[in-house]
């Protein structure tokens, strides 16, 4: 716990395959126009994933890494623009298409699917992803781009606020304070930004971008927009997900917020009650309190912060929680009823009322749910479960029957196996991999997860009792090692040696 790489490196160790993990090779792709493209191969892979965006995504040229040399060049199919308005492949006679507007199509354009096409095209598919609201999906425009730009400024609030740190490092700062508008524009901004080069990077390597919602029609066949219809070889799901809302609490987008609200950062309650002390919650909570809200959190299992490793979440609150203004209730659950907010307090083994709370507004953070409605699912035969997607090891749709659905895969929190933006983004290479002839098999183990709090969260593989566990049912020991951050001298530096490894 404590200075976390995990969001530069977050993919490094996504996918175990020696070629592409930790990196995706970077070629310079010649401008689109042309009849041909050519692909230049770096001698050495250079890693470019940021929280599942490449490097592209911040205004990098894609001709910043050509290398010159004949001898590495790998010609690609030539590319021809989607333009009509109806096009559609020749159909045989079991109505699957004979051949293909395009090699792979994507249905959205969040991480995964922007990670997934650019994978696509420096393997030479001819590319087209179908977005229906914005590039970049919830990573970039309601998530980790806009939640970091906010959480940048309360670090910083932070510490220019504790006179104690200050002083100790030799500093006088006198009365900081902040303008909220100004921090609001600081992360809408960034988003903008982002969402642009992500745009234009596609734009320039050949990927087409189709504006609509999409719709598979049946095996290899996809709509989107009114009328269009196009087909590909392969199909990849990537619409990602959408905030969750418990049964008997209404969102009104003023009051009552989901994160897709609070980044926008309208105003700063006094008092703010943070449904839920995940990964959403804490963040937010480190937002808030330094901005100088007071915050309670409401958390329907027995402890705070239960995905953590449990000794990690004491440690977390003790730094994170007890010294700052925030209280608790666990065991309950959480309704919500009038102006100002009025939350009902439910235990939630008992069902019985147990106490209310007036505060000035309430932060659903329970999580997400996958955004799979309208995707044309029963035209194939495929029945989600909870709203996920089904899919087995290698990301393929699985249907109602049990069967694999030939040429459609799904990736990202559609799929529910692990919803993290990185995470969308391995899972798409990974799918790449696959229909260019290369089998590949992601271990979601080696994904990193971080929660981005002051200090920092990271942490990859097993929890402590889920080792136990696995070591109790499969024979072996467990061993733990551990070392204190107050013997790091970067952190000491700093002073700030609160935290471990563990």
């Amino acid at each position: 716990m404590h200075y976390s790489a995990a969001f530069s490196q977050a993919a490094t160790s996504a996918t175990a395959v020696p070629t592409i993990s930790g990196s995706r090779h970077v070629g310079a792709l010649h401008s689109s126009s042309s009849s041909s493209c050519t692909l230049l191969i770096p001698s050495k892979p250079i890693n470019l994933r940021f929280c599942g965006l490449r490097r592209e995504a911040f205004g990098f040229s894609p001709s910043a890494f050509t290398r010159c040399s004949n001898s590495q060049r790998v010609q690609l199919p030539s590319r021809r623009r989607f333009k009509g308005s109806n096009v559609s492949a020749s159909l045989g006679d079991n109505g699957i298409p004979k051949s293909f507007d395009y090699d792979l199509i994507i249905i959205g354009a969040g991480v995964g699917g922007h990670g997934a096409a650019l994978h696509a095209v420096e393997k030479g598919l001819k590319t087209a992803i179908i977005e229906g609201d914005v590039v970049g999906g919830t990573c970039v425009n309601r998530g980790c781009v806009p939640s970091k730009a906010l959480l940048a400024v309360s670090g910083r609030m932070r510490e220019l606020q504790s006179e104690h740190h200050m002083k100790a490092l030799g500093l006088q700062v006198h009365a900081a304070g902040y303008d909220r508008q100004g921090v609001a524009d600081h992360a809408n901004n960034l988003a903008t930004k982002i969402r642009n080069n992500l745009t234009n990077s596609m734009k320039a390597l050949g990927v087409d971008i189709l504006t609509g919602v999409g719709t598979i029609l049946g095996p290899q066949k996809v709509k989107f927009g009114t009328d269009n219809i196009v087909t590909a070889k392969d199909i990849i799901i990537a619409t990602g997900s959408v905030p969750f809302v418990p049964k008997g609490i209404e969102v009104d987008g003023k009051t009552v917020i989901t994160s897709d609200h609070a980044l926008k950062l309208e105003f700063v309650p006094d008092w703010i009650a943070i449904v839920g002390s995940g990964y959403i919650g804490l963040e937010f909570s480190d937002v808030y309190t330094a901005l100088g809200s007071e915050v309670t959190f409401i958390e329907a299992l027995d402890q705070l912060m239960p995905g953590f490793d449990p000794e990690i979440g004491k440690l977390a609150q003790r730094v994170l929680i007890n010294p700052r203004k925030i209280d608790y209730h666990t065991g309950v659950f959480a309704t919500k009823d009038g102006k100002p907010v009025t939350i009902e307090l439910i235990d939630a083994k008992t069902k019985e009322p147990k106490d209310t709370l007036e505060v000035d507004a309430a932060l659903i953070a329970t999580g997400r749910a996958p955004f799979t409605n309208g995707l044309g699912l029963e035209n194939i035969n495929v029945v989600t479960q909870r709203g996920f997607v089904p899919v087995d090891e290698r990301m393929r749709v699985i249907d109602a029957n049990g069967n694999l659905v030939p040429h459609l895969y799904c990736i990202g929190d559609a799929n529910g196996k692990m919803m993290l933006a990185h995470a969308a983004s391995a899972q798409g290479i990974s799918v790449v991999e696959q229909v260019t002839g290369r089998d590949h098999v992601l271990n979601h183990l080696s994904i990193p997860a971080a929660c981005f709090t002051h200090p920092e969260i990271s942490m990859v593989g097993l929890t402590e009792p889920q080792a136990r566990e696995k070591a109790e049912k499969e024979g072996f020991e467990v061993s733990v090692a551990k070392t204190s951050f107050k013997a790091n001298t970067k952190a000491l530096a700093e002073n700030e040696g609160e935290g471990l490894a563990k």
